[in-house]
């Protein structure tokens, strides 16, 4: 999934983007709401981890800005006030979930994980055909054959995914799996669409993951 945290702590938001990133999500950080909004201009988000107390605005100003700009992701609020008014506040502003610092991160996991099944089955498993991931237990099998990949091929099918049909270029693919500090002249890309190519085509008759010379690489339908 891909996630925007908003959180003016350097060390705080430093230890969520490494943690969730180690187990592979696509994270972005923007310390005050201005920089979330130049964020949410450029890309999709799947969940925004929102601190309340922000220097610009607080975040519960943010919850409502975001609602009124139909955002449609889901936002989970941190904060160090954890009393139920608190609490209440914060949904009402449009937050999905609210969890008090400190935390542990397994705690935050949970938490993802239960707004990514809130959210809908599907949004929380994709299929394409005989090829399927579930985007929780992070799983992918084809033809009911499990296929064991690394967190960043998992990222990477889970966009192919997400645009089935449709032709994805080079700087869509850098921005959403591997985000904003990624070398454009790398071959990086090349090297994981191969080992993903090799994963969950080779083995098989049907071959779904294609270059289109020039242009990028799609992910194709099946019949």
């Amino acid at each position: 999934m891909r996630i925007l945290v908003i959180e003016d702590e350097k060390k705080m938001s430093g230890f969520i983007q490494q943690g969730l990133t180690e187990v592979g999500h696509t994270v972005d950080v923007a310390d005050m709401p201005r920089d979330a909004r130049e964020f949410l201009k450029k890309n999709t988000y799947d969940i925004l981890i929102l601190d309340v107390m922000l220097p610009e605005i607080s975040g519960i100003d943010f919850a409502k800005e975001l609602r009124g700009n139909n955002f449609k992701g889901s936002i989970l609020m941190l904060t160090a006030l954890s009393t139920t008014k608190d609490k209440i506040i914060g949904l009402d502003a449009g937050a999905d979930d609210y969890l008090a610092k400190p935390f542990e991160f397994e705690e935050l996991l949970a938490r993802i994980r239960a707004l990514s099944r809130r959210k809908g089955e599907d949004t929380a498993v994709l299929s394409n055909g005989d090829l399927s991931m579930d985007l929780i237990s992070r799983m992918v099998s084809r033809e009911g054959s499990k296929i064991e990949l690394t967190t960043k091929e998992f990222a990477l099918l889970e966009f192919l995914m997400r645009h089935l049909d449709k032709v994805v270029d080079r700087n869509s693919i850098a921005r959403q799996v591997w985000g904003t500090d990624f070398d454009p002249d790398s071959n990086v890309i090349d090297v994981y669409i191969n080992h993903l190519r090799k994963k969950i085509d080779s083995p098989f008759a049907r071959k779904l993951l294609k270059t289109v010379v020039g242009q990028g690489y799609v992910l194709s339908k099946a019949e």
